[in-house]
């Protein structure tokens, strides 16, 4: 069976998506710190973040985008995706060990392209923690290919 990506052409203005949730571990903060070379305090010590205005480590922020994007994935059937170019994007709150985040988008501009076969979606993406606090919010911008 060969996956079944949406082409430009059949991505509305306005569609939304909500993804299902996902909880953030100890663990994947300890690989994003070792895959990202990015060991600071704030992430990897324990005692000193208890005294911290956060009481405990979070997550790297860059660790909640990627999140996102994945979970995007889980949102809604894959896009004929060509390329990832253009990103505006806030970090709003902390995300905690065992915090369940979920991705709300929304599809908020369709532009055609001058290379053939190509059309530029812009999403609005919000993250949201389990108490429904908005933690992370922006816009991304995909290349997304035409139907033949």
């Amino acid at each position: 069976m060969t996956e079944q990506r949406r082409f430009f052409d059949e991505i509305a203005l306005g569609e939304e998506y909500e993804s299902p949730g996902r909880t953030v571990t100890e663990s994947d903060i300890v690989m994003f710190a070792g895959l990202s070379g990015d060991y600071n305090v704030l992430h990897t010590d324990a005692e000193f973040m208890k005294q911290s205005i956060f009481g405990e480590r979070i997550a790297h922020g860059l660790l909640g985008l990627a999140i996102q994007s994945g979970l995007f994935g889980r949102a809604t059937q894959a896009y004929a995706t060509l390329a990832f170019v253009g990103l505006r994007w806030k970090f709003k709150a902390p995300v905690k060990i065992g915090d369940t985040i979920r991705l709300r988008a929304k599809v908020i501009a369709r532009k055609d392209l001058s290379e053939p076969g190509r059309g530029l979606v812009t999403l609005e993406r919000t993250l949201l923690n389990q108490r429904d606090e908005v933690v992370q919010q922006g816009e991304t911008d995909l290349i997304v290919e035409k139907r033949a």
